[in-house]
């Protein structure tokens, strides 16, 4: 047979149309704030081919057609929302911001007499984050008798949540965890697992929830000292930033600190803050 008649008769995969593909998009971006730009097509019908073989669709016609006609968005939504987020995440990720909490942020706290600190890892993926903050607050209270925390991890996924649960990562993940911090961490008795556990002391500390950014108003009790929300903004447009950096305002007490990602600008959004340090900022 020739190459052309090889070429002919191989089987080709289902592609979303373009009809469809903007359903798919208008609603994800009214969801989460997510912009799904047509470049992003491809990456989306390889994300969404899990979805439609576990709900027994063979086409993206009749996915969409059980999302948007059928009803199914009621039940299939969240389902979509965690095959669509991008979930980077690593161990003291952007670490001067941790560099900055121990070194400014932490003895502030203290020396102000504070006796508990309450965090917030929005957006917190896997739980690298979030364990990443209990590692240093945790090192702190040791090391300066306090104070005490909790810390509340958000994530729209459900899916990375249920890993930040279980807090098992795999043992590279954990490389950039310092030396003086690496008691948290406890191998695998089974070495041939490469992989660890946070310690249940850290577990004990975080709260895990899930949140949509894209909400009017955020259910997540008293305001934080502490707000970490990086690395998700780089997906919203500049209204949406607008919107959610007003609202984790709400959340923050005043001098409390917002951390954003490296890569990330509150530059010509309207915000109760001032910087004091690259992409940290507090609360007037």
């Amino acid at each position: 047979m020739s190459q052309a008649a090889l070429e002919r008769s191989a089987p080709t995969l289902d592609q979303i149309s373009a009809r469809n593909f903007e359903r798919l998009a208008r609603y994800i971006y009214d969801y989460s704030g997510i912009k799904m730009p047509s470049s992003k097509r491809t990456m989306l019908e390889g994300r969404l081919r899990r979805r439609l073989r576990v709900t027994g669709h063979e086409t993206f016609d009749r996915y969409c057609d059980y999302l948007f006609k059928d009803g199914g968005l009621e039940t299939e939504s969240v389902f979509l929302i965690d095959a669509v987020t991008t979930n980077k995440t690593d161990f003291f990720r952007e670490p001067r911001h941790f560099d900055y909490m121990a070194s400014h942020v932490l003895p502030e706290f203290k020396a102000a007499g504070q006796r508990r600190i309450r965090a917030w890892s929005a957006a917190c993926s896997t739980g690298a984050e979030p364990y990443t903050m209990a590692m240093v607050l945790q090192k702190f209270a040791d090391e300066e008798g306090g104070p005490d925390y909790q810390i509340l991890g958000t994530d729209l996924s459900t899916e990375v949540l249920e890993t930040a649960l279980r807090g098992v990562y795999p043992d590279e993940m954990l490389t950039p965890v310092p030396a003086d911090m690496k008691r948290w961490v406890m191998r695998a008795r089974d070495a041939s697992r490469r992989e660890s556990r946070i310690h249940p002391s850290l577990r004990s500390k975080l709260s895990l929830a899930r949140l949509n950014l894209m909400d009017e108003a955020y259910s997540v009790g008293d305001p934080f000292d502490m707000i970490m929300c990086r690395n998700v903004m780089i997906y919203f447009d500049k209204q949406t930033q607008a919107k959610v950096l007003n609202r984790l305002c709400a959340r923050l007490r005043p001098g409390g600190y917002l951390f954003i990602g490296h890569s990330e600008s509150i530059t010509g959004i309207e915000l109760p803050l001032v910087t004091v340090a690259n992409t940290i900022f507090r609360k007037t």
